[in-house]
């Protein structure tokens, strides 16, 4: 099962504060250990609300709004894409992330299989493996 870990942004990541170097070891540290445990798929630290964008669908409207955006609980600083046998183990990973202080949402990833209902004659669900294959491919030149 792969779950999201969200890092939840807080004032200081939104103003563009970064890491002090312990934090970054420590950080670098928790990354080997998913690494040598063999779980994690991505992980990446987000810029600031300020450096993004949000594009809203409405009909066939579409709005492009810059930000920053100003709910901070409600934006994300970051995150890990880790791929475990439970949820229960998700949370015991989230756990042992080096914070302080923040707050991570764990998140189950969607999987094919979980679309197979829109999807009865297999023909959608077979041309988005193709995609993901492409992507493999690709990420491995």
């Amino acid at each position: 099962m792969r779950f999201m870990m969200i890092v939840k942004a807080s004032p200081e990541s939104e103003a563009g504060k970064l890491p002090t170097t312990q934090e970054l070891e420590a950080m670098g540290k928790y990354n080997e250990e998913l690494v040598k445990a063999g779980i994690l798929l991505a992980g990446e630290g987000l810029h600031a609300s300020s450096k993004g964008t949000r594009v809203r669908f409405s009909g066939k409207q579409t709005t492009v709004v810059d930000g920053p955006f100003t709910e901070t609980k409600e934006l994300v600083a970051g995150f890990w894409i880790i791929e475990v046998k439970s949820k229960e183990e998700a949370v015991a990973w989230a756990r042992r992330v080096p914070f302080v202080e923040g707050e991570i949402e764990i998140r189950q990833v969607a999987s094919a299989e979980d679309f197979a209902p829109s999807d009865p004659t297999g023909e959608l669900m077979a041309r988005e493996e193709q995609l993901r294959a492409q992507v493999e491919q690709r990420a491995k030149s």
